[in-house]
């Protein structure tokens, strides 16, 4: 890329500072609106009826009765029960009002049901192989099993004949990304979580904008939250000025609502149905370590080619169109994707938060569950409910060799801390907990037995298990599998591990804020 185009396309925006937006927009400074309102509400309540105090006590004591009794016939994680509760009980109106207002749908009833128009049209879009199936019905895996549960929910078959290439680290899936990019002849749909001005998405912009001039269809979306902090308002806008299709999903707006709970946690490039992209790395410097902000960034992607890669393109439409008229799916479905002569099998899936299941979760626990010898795991948070670490538990103690490799360096400590809380739990069951030294991990990586393998966006955290809409690459018997575990070992080789000693020698500041922060952990 010349000087000239350099210029042009890196001045489409200009860095902006992000510490004021990243506070507005953050539970914590939610929490704390909440709180100061409950205690000027208690404070003015107390002033007005301080002659009746007896009696509004009875009344709050009897309300968070029935808010508790509310809470136990819900259908949600007992972790995040017990958070409610506590919350409850120290602001039993502001809390009980945030809780109705989280469970009530509100603002995102639309959204909900435009959501549910989209996966629902489009639940057979594309057709499962029944051969594929018979091929693996009776080997034992359960990849079976697993495929009719995710298609509950969605279009996910099971595919052959689809080349799978893992890259260990955000810079090798870069170089992939621009290779494949030039190649691009019909279209090609780029989702992500998080977009930032710089040398990364500089040269892909490059390359986009040169393609729409050439006549291919260029589209582009990027959460609304993230645009809020990293991006100029409008922004898509500007991508428009150079030919290019582009939208923010979920645009924060001056309206109250919980839809802005869900957010587009996805990473999607799809070049012209043949091949997709997917993992943890977004489009931004940091994750090809062009700049440094917690140490050495360790990431990881995969990229599918062949009919698999389908399925991602069909997830982009989907998204895409929440609230358009007139969706089209068959013409960039139609047509069929030559067929590699790659060993294994790749099932593409993503997860709603807003149908009720926990997709991503229930295949990581699969996983956990059906493993002989070894799952090995890269996440950079973890923060897990008790059905997770539950799995991962009885998974080491019947002898699976689970290991779990985090961040050594952290990007939010009070995550990092919250993670530490679980040390001691899975260490006694077992588990090897290693912390990368050379800086943070962001890699979303599950690997077991040498034959199965998940690759994607989905975190150990209650944001990606509970509240983001993911997606990820099933893997079985792929070639590819052997290279996961070799970055699996490899990764592992410059990590320490967590002992009891360690454990011990940990600062007073993780202990003691892991420990309080634990009690609202399904709100982090």
């Amino acid at each position: 890329m010349d000087r000239d185009t350099e210029e042009r396309v890196l001045s489409l925006a200009k860095p902006i500072k992000k510490g004021l937006m990243h506070l507005i927009f953050s539970r914590f400074f939610l929490i704390l609106v909440l709180l100061a309102a409950e205690v000027v509400l208690i404070v003015s309540g107390f002033l007005w009826f301080r002659e009746k105090l007896p009696e509004i006590m009875y009344l709050q004591t009897a309300f968070s009765v029935i808010m508790i009794i509310y809470l136990f016939n819900c259908p949600m994680d007992s972790s995040a029960k017990l958070t409610w509760m506590l919350i409850i009980s120290i602001m039993p109106l502001m809390g009980a009002a945030f809780l109705l207002f989280t469970q009530s749908n509100i603002g995102h009833r639309l959204e909900k049901r435009m959501v549910e128009k989209e996966i629902g049209s489009t639940r057979h879009a594309l057709r499962q192989k029944d051969s594929v199936i018979h091929e693996v019905e009776h080997d034992g895996s359960g990849i079976e099993d697993l495929c009719t549960y995710l298609n509950q929910s969605g279009c996910f078959p099971l595919y052959n004949g689809s080349r799978a290439d893992y890259f260990p680290s955000g810079e090798a899936w870069f170089e992939a990304v621009l290779r494949e990019l030039e190649k691009a002849e019909e279209f090609i749909f780029l989702e992500f979580f998080i977009i930032e001005e710089g040398y990364m998405w500089g040269r892909i912009l490059d390359i986009l904008t040169r393609k729409s001039r050439e006549g291919v269809q260029v589209r582009v979306m990027y959460d609304g939250m993230c645009e809020k902090s990293n991006l100029p308002a409008g922004y898509w806008k500007l991508l428009e000025a150079e030919g290019i299709q582009a939208k923010p999903f979920s645009e924060i707006k001056p309206v109250v609502s919980s839809h802005y709970n869900y957010r587009d946690h996805r990473k999607i490039l799809v070049i012209d149905g043949r091949t997709a992209f997917t993992g943890g790395i977004n489009l931004a410097d940091e994750y090809i370590n062009k700049v440094e902000r917690f140490g050495h960034w360790k990431d990881a992607g995969i990229m599918i080619q062949g009919p698999a890669a389908k399925s991602f393109t069909l997830m982009f439409l989907q998204m895409w169109n929440i609230g358009a008229e007139d969706a089209e799916y068959d013409l960039w479905l139609a047509g069929d994707v030559q067929e590699s002569d790659a060993e294994g099998y790749v099932m593409p899936y993503d997860d709603c938060p807003l149908d009720g299941e926990k997709v991503g979760e229930t295949v990581y626990m699969d996983i956990l569950n059906r493993a002989t010898e070894y799952v090995h795991i890269m996440t950079p948070y973890l923060i897990l409910d008790d059905e997770l670490k539950g799995a991962m538990c009885y998974a080491a103690r019947r002898g699976v060799d689970v290991r779990l490799i985090l961040p050594g360096i952290p990007d939010k400590k009070i995550a990092f801390a919250l993670a530490k809380t679980h040390y001691k739990e899975l260490t006694a069951a077992g588990v090897k907990v290693y912390e990368y030294t050379p800086g943070f991990v962001h890699a979303k990586v599950f690997v077991s037995d040498d034959i199965k393998a998940v690759v994607g966006t989905i975190n150990l955290d209650y944001r990606s298990l509970y509240h983001h809409f993911e997606c990820a690459a099933y893997l079985y018997k792929t070639d590819c599998i052997r290279e996961i575990e070799e970055d699996f070992q490899h990764t592992m080789a410059e990590c320490s591990e967590v002992t009891e000693e360690s454990m011990q020698r940990e600062s007073l500041m993780y202990k003691v804020t892991g420990q309080i922060v634990k009690l609202i952990s399904p709100l982090m």
